[in-house]
């Protein structure tokens, strides 16, 4: 579907004008399907980006700070993530034995097989079969550019 009808409206100043308004509607859309995927393992987006960075240095716990300078999403709000991901068991939080001022956060085994049965999920809301390798490796060097 075009911009246009996606958003009802025929005429943008420009084409970065345009180009600005089709980034932010294709985000929010991505985020939505996303969303729309991850409920039925009872996860936000951004449960899951803290979950897959835990992954990521597993087995190295990490701090608090460290996440949050990952996220995706850098207004989120870490603490309160790693609370809700805690009681759910897929992290652990616990002092640093060497400064008691550190909380070392770790992701568990629950959550690591969470996130296998996720990987292994069919994603139908990432629509990018509709584009080649070569147009999705295009798309990621024009929006690196775009941020730099």
């Amino acid at each position: 579907m075009s911009l246009e009808s996606e958003i009802k409206q025929e005429r943008f100043q420009s084409e970065y004008h345009k180009a600005v308004i089709n980034i932010l509607v294709t985000g929010s859309w991505l985020y939505t399907q996303h969303a729309k995927f991850l409920k039925q393992y009872d996860l936000t987006p951004e449960q899951f980006n803290v979950l897959r960075i835990l992954r990521g240095s597993h087995p190295k716990p990490m701090m608090l700070l460290d996440i949050a300078a990952r996220m995706i999403d850098k207004n989120s709000n870490c603490t309160r993530l790693v609370e809700k991901l805690r009681q759910k068991g897929w992290v652990t939080r616990e002092l640093c034995a060497t400064n008691r001022r550190q909380v070392d956060i770790s992701i568990t085994p629950k959550g690591l097989q969470l996130l296998k049965r996720i990987d292994n999920t069919k994603t139908p809301w990432l629509k990018m079969e509709n584009l080649s390798k070569a147009e999705a490796s295009q798309l990621n060097k024009v929006l690196d550019k775009l941020r730099g």
